[in-house]
């Protein structure tokens, strides 16, 4: 378990699934201290010629490992998915919600050994909004005036209206600190981690950053990350202990690597959601009735149980479950094809056809497409499928697609709509734009009094409830696996694989059990 590998040859392996289930021999976990040294070898989902190693536009799961391993963010959602401090000490603000003050945390240091600076948070923040080249968090910071050095070690972030969760804004990974000099050609953060090497689409290694803050982490000397586009290949990859651990199990194999002795699957419930995406600006979507009545073809207890063998939750056409604002109280969704018809009849579209462009880009996402086939003929609707690989889905076409699908981990509301459901939003796939649901959000996003924010959100969440352009039919717990030997990795509310893919958390024990 201490020997990288190349992904070329794991790619290439044997289909192993019926040989190994259950064959291998019983391990117990490691128990003591952490325990330092090894390598930990990580089978990731997706990935491709475009991955990147730039910090603030992670696109797909082995760019969120990448970029969650190198870089650090001042603040991030912990597995309970509580706000916490990280290269900030503390963040707090005005009683106007108007200016927010960043204590940097002593002590944290940039790879090179450099001590991050409020220069280094200046710099950063003007490369993530920068106007002729916006990143993927600009799109929630529009109300972000000026970052300016207050002191030897605080900044302050001055904003052109109120904004009561700017913290919750700034709690991303895609906000990861940089120095000044930045160059992605050298990619230098204040993460775990520091690259070793990087091949776009195979494999990204890692080695300890010794420079980093957190006493003793990380614990493994090296990790690497070995992107997998087969679900086969990957859960082969851990059945001959080729890798160490794997993301995104697909429900099906679940009961296989139960079965062995040798491995350990890691469920955790989350607020991820695998929308369908309708294009409401384009025909046949641009008519309410047609979205309503793909809404009201799902049956959404079916969706759970196929796709995710029961591990899930039913969703209601509405993200963000776990914002203290979620609209509980809007009636549950369910399966009703006779209106359904009426609806389409209604808009003209008694035998409706579409086409619906799926890859698989998250597990249960293929399996999502075809249940939701079956389930549209009931109404007399024609589904046609049209499978890519996850590159091309991503690729140019990405966020034109008429009628689509994509995945979302936990956000709460507003940094949700910030990333995708405003008309400047970076992934608004469903092009939605809505003049009422917009003023909402502006207006909740500088509204101090938290009841009358959240009135706001949930005036905004009904006006998704009945004209937007998702549907939403659940949430998905994340399945993940690893080898007994494997310690450290623990559920994760946020939606991120592996313990949220901080594998600076994560050591290494013997085959046979206990620490080595």
């Amino acid at each position: 378990m201490t020997a990288a590998v190349g992904g070329a040859a794991i790619l290439g392996a044997a289909p192993l699934l019926t040989a190994c289930g259950g064959s291998g021999v019983a391990a117990a976990a490691p128990t003591g201290p952490p325990r330092r040294g090894g390598t930990l070898r990580v089978g990731v989902t997706g990935g491709g010629a475009s991955d990147t190693l730039d910090p603030h536009i992670p696109a797909t799961n082995p760019d969120i490992a990448r970029v969650i391993n190198l870089y650090e963010p001042l603040l991030i959602r912990d597995h309970e998915y509580r706000l916490q401090p990280v290269v900030a000490q503390s963040l707090t603000s005005s009683a106007d919600a108007r200016t927010w003050t960043a204590v940097l945390r002593e002590g944290v240091k940039f790879h090179d050994g450099r001590p991050v600076t409020p220069a280094d948070v200046v710099a950063t923040f003007k490369r993530i909004t920068d106007p002729k080249d916006p990143k993927s968090g600009a799109a929630g910071l529009t109300m972000l005036g000026e970052v300016v050095p207050s002191g030897s070690m605080t900044v302050e972030f001055r904003l052109t209206e109120p904004n009561a969760g700017f913290d919750d804004l700034l709690g991303q990974y895609s906000l990861g600190i940089v120095p000044a000099d930045f160059d992605v050609k050298r990619p230098i953060g204040t993460g775990p981690f520091r690259l070793d090497r990087f091949t776009a689409g195979l494999q990204s290694t890692f080695v300890r950053n010794e420079h980093y803050w957190r006493p003793g982490q990380p614990y493994a000397d090296q990790l690497v990350l070995i992107n997998f586009a087969d679900d086969d290949a990957r859960i082969n990859a851990l059945l001959s202990s080729q890798v160490d651990a794997i993301d995104q199990v697909p429900v099906a194999l679940v009961d296989v690597l139960r079965s062995d002795p040798r491995m350990r699957v890691l469920t955790s419930g989350t607020g991820t959601w695998l929308p369908f995406t309708m294009r409401v600006d384009r025909p046949p979507f641009d008519d309410v009735r047609v979205r309503q009545a793909l809404r009201l073809v799902v049956d959404r207890e079916q969706m759970i149980n196929q796709v995710l063998s029961g591990q899930g939750r039913v969703g209601n056409d509405l993200y963000a479950p776990f914002d203290p604002a979620y609209a509980r109280e809007l009636p549950q969704r369910k399966q009703n094809i006779d209106e359904a018809k009426q609806l389409l009849a209604a808009a003209g579209k008694p035998d409706l056809d579409i086409e619906l462009v799926t890859a698989p880009i998250q597990a249960g996402a293929v399996e999502a497409a075809q249940v939701f086939q079956q389930q549209a003929k009931a109404a007399g609707v024609n589904v046609r499928i049209r499978k890519l690989d996850t590159t091309t889905f991503y690729g140019e076409n990405y966020l034109s697609w008429d009628f689509a699908q994509d995945f979302w981990y936990t956000r709460n509301y507003l940094p949700q709509v910030a990333n995708g459901s405003l008309p400047k939003s970076p992934y608004n796939e469903t092009h939605w734009s809505d003049p009422e649901f917009t003023d909402l959000v502006t207006r909740a996003s500088s509204t101090v009094d938290t009841q009358a924010r959240d009135a706001l959100l949930r005036q905004a969440q009904r006006i998704e409830y009945d004209r937007g352009g998702l549907i939403v039919w659940g949430f998905v717990d994340q399945v993940d696996a690893h080898q007994a030997y494997v310690a450290g990795l623990v559920p994760d509310r946020t939606g991120v694989s592996l313990s949220g893919y901080q594998f600076r958390e994560a050591w290494l024990g013997t085959a046979g059990g206990g620490a080595a």
